[in-house]
C-alpha cells in the first residue's frame, strides 16, 4: 500500500452540485442524535481552529476537493471558478453548516468570529501531496479585511 495516496476513490458524480450542502435530517432518539456529514470516500479529516480576522486559503486545488463543517463560529466563504474575472461569490458560513469546494475553484475563508471547523478532503494532507496540488491566488487581500 505504498502508493495509497494515488488511488482515486471517488468521482465527480458523487460531489454536491452547490457550495452550500444541505444536510440530511439527523437520526434522533432519547439518547441524542446522529448527524451524517459526508458519505463520500475521502483520505483526510482535520480539525482547524481560526481566530477572528484570520484569512485562510486564497488558493485552488488542481484535483483535491473538500467539505468543511462549522462546529463553532462564523466565516465568510469567498469562491469563484479558477480563471474567472467575475467578483467572487460570498456566503456566510455558520455553525452547523456544510460547504463544499470542488477542484479548480478559487476560494478564501475570512473568519468573522473565532471558529472551529472540520475539513474533510479527497487527498491526504501531508505537505508533499498538498503542495503538489495547491495553487495560490489572492482572491481576498488580507490587508483589506475590516471586521
Amino acid at each position: 500500500m505504498k502508493d495509497w495516496k494515488k488511488i482515486v476513490i471517488d468521482s465527480p458524480e458523487m460531489w454536491p452540485k452547490s457550495t452550500h450542502v444541505d444536510l440530511d435530517e439527523p437520526f434522533a432518539d432519547d439518547r441524542g442524535y446522529i448527524q451524517h456529514l459526508v458519505n463520500t470516500p475521502m483520505k483526510n479529516i482535520a480539525l482547524i481552529k481560526s481566530v477572528t480576522g484570520a484569512v485562510r486559503a486564497n488558493h485552488y486545488h488542481l484535483e483535491d476537493w473538500h467539505y468543511m463543517y462549522m462546529l463553532n463560529g462564523e466565516a465568510e466563504y469567498h469562491y469563484r471558478p479558477h480563471g474567472s474575472d467575475d467578483a467572487p461569490k460570498v456566503v456566510v458560513w455558520r455553525k452547523g453548516e456544510l460547504v463544499f469546494t470542488p477542484p479548480m475553484e478559487e476560494h478564501t475563508t475570512v473568519f468573522t468570529q473565532e471558529s472551529e471547523f472540520l475539513a474533510m478532503s479527497r487527498h491526504p494532507r501531508d505537505q508533499e501531496t498538498y503542495e503538489a496540488d495547491v495553487r495560490r491566488v489572492q482572491l481576498v487581500d488580507p490587508s483589506s479585511i475590516k471586521l
